[in-house]
């Protein structure tokens, strides 16, 4: 397997159109190209090192979600098969290979459509301060990852690079997208998270939370950029779960957890990660792949 770290593309035979904290961008005419590199933020901060295989297993994680929930909801993807690619893009096909999606270009509604199974992360912060996650009231008494009574949507603005999301409440997201377009995602993201929850603990892994992007076109609403990844969603091996504590988890938790150990500012430049918290991390991102989809890279 090759396992060369790709912290950035230099593609200049196609028209760069943006970067984003882990994926590269580029404008094909009547598709855009998504290149998931290697690279990691953590707390909105990019990290200098790269994880090894990540950029891989967030696309082919992404692409076995978007098949499988698209009876819910389509989404943008058109095809991770370098070979069906434009013609422009095979001299660049060792680095697309494997870490690449050709997709539909919608127009993206600006919210990260947040949604949480279980009282963790931010949200337990809020309602330790609060008695409530992002303005609403939550039920008194909870402990740290316990599960809510239902799935709570938190939608959050979308913020530029280098930039924090803003939590804000349903009605501010409303007001900014529209109540129809609101109901709509609400519904989408709260309908895939629940489907993909009750399949997950199947594997014997819990769906702690997630976060889903959406977009526009033809005047659908489809889901955009990526889906259920170790990158997007808080996954916790079930045979450990026990509520009234942090958990164990298969995503980058295990880096956040060694920045705060290190009392990390939350602010750049970044400090240099140990190898064995860099390897430790990409084993994780290629065990949720394999427990969760059977696959491997």
């Amino acid at each position: 397997m090759n396992t060369k770290v790709v912290l950035q593309t230099k593609f200049p035979k196609l028209k760069f159109f943006k970067s984003g904290k882990v994926r590269d961008i580029y404008d094909l005419g009547e598709y855009f190209l998504i290149v998931s590199t290697d690279r990691l933020s953590a707390f909105d901060v990019i990290m200098a090192q790269g994880i090894p295989n990540k950029g891989k297993v967030l696309t082919k994680i992404s692409e076995y979600w978007f098949n499988y929930t698209k009876n819910i909801i389509g989404n943008h993807l058109i095809t991770t098969k370098v070979e069906e690619f434009p013609v422009e893009c095979q001299e660049y096909a060792d680095i697309l290979e494997g870490r690449s999606m050709l997709v539909k270009k919608a127009e993206v509604v600006p919210m990260e459509c947040i949604v949480r199974g279980y009282i963790s992360g931010s949200g337990w912060q809020d309602y330790k301060s609060t008695g409530g996650i992002s303005g609403m009231p939550i039920r008194k008494g909870m402990v740290e990852s316990e599960k809510f009574d239902e799935p709570l949507f938190t939608p959050s603005t979308k913020a530029e690079l280098g930039e924090h999301d803003e939590n804000i409440s349903f009605d501010k997201m409303a007001s900014i997208v529209g109540t129809e377009t609101a109901e709509k995602l609400k519904k989408s993201t709260i309908a895939i998270y629940k489907s993909i929850s009750e399949f997950a603990l199947t594997k014997g892994i819990i769906l702690a939370d997630t976060k889903m992007e959406f977009g526009f076109y033809d005047g659908e609403l489809i889901v955009v950029d990526e889906l259920l990844t170790p990158d997007s969603s808080r996954f916790w091996p079930l045979d450990k779960y026990e509520k009234g504590r942090p958990q164990e988890s298969f995503d980058k938790q295990f880096i956040r957890d060694y920045l705060l150990s290190i009392n990390f500012n939350k602010q750049p430049p970044p400090p240099v990660l140990p190898e064995g918290v860099i390897t430790k991390t990409s084993e994780k991102y290629l065990e949720v792949l394999t427990k969760l989809t059977g696959e491997t890279l």
